[in-house]
């Protein structure tokens, strides 16, 4: 059982999935930059945005586990799992995840940010 208050794990958890996200990002950022659209320019500054906005959250992640003295490391990866040691105000604990469960929720979060920048309802 953990120690650690979902709040606190979520943004534990934030400070895995976000870098992650990042990376998607710029990879997909470039892919289209060298893409033969016609029209670049609204994807390139959809994923700029996004970029950004989820820059800044991050800081914010980053930020709130300095003031908490908590620490997310990364101690071990294979084909199918990564584990992660979250060190929670003086307590350690191992989290392992499903590599497909970090894509799904990876790509989950890919789908917020975009839809928070371009709401589906035309006014």
């Amino acid at each position: 059982m953990t120690k650690i208050p979902e709040e606190d794990r979520n943004i534990m958890e934030k400070a895995i999935y976000l870098p992650m996200l990042l990376i998607v990002l710029n990879r997909d950022l470039s892919v289209v930059k060298n893409s033969p659209f016609k029209l670049k320019k609204p994807y390139e500054e959809l994923i700029e945005d996004t970029i950004k906005t989820i820059q800044r959250e991050l800081a914010e992640v980053k930020q709130y586990l300095k003031i908490n003295n908590l620490k997310v490391l990364e101690t071990n990866r294979d084909d199918a799992f990564t584990m992660y040691m979250f060190l929670y105000k003086g307590y350690e604990e191992h989290h392992n995840y499903f590599n497909p469960r970090i894509r799904n929720k990876v790509q989950e979060l890919m789908g917020i940010y975009f839809s928070q920048k371009h709401p589906s309802r035309l006014k």
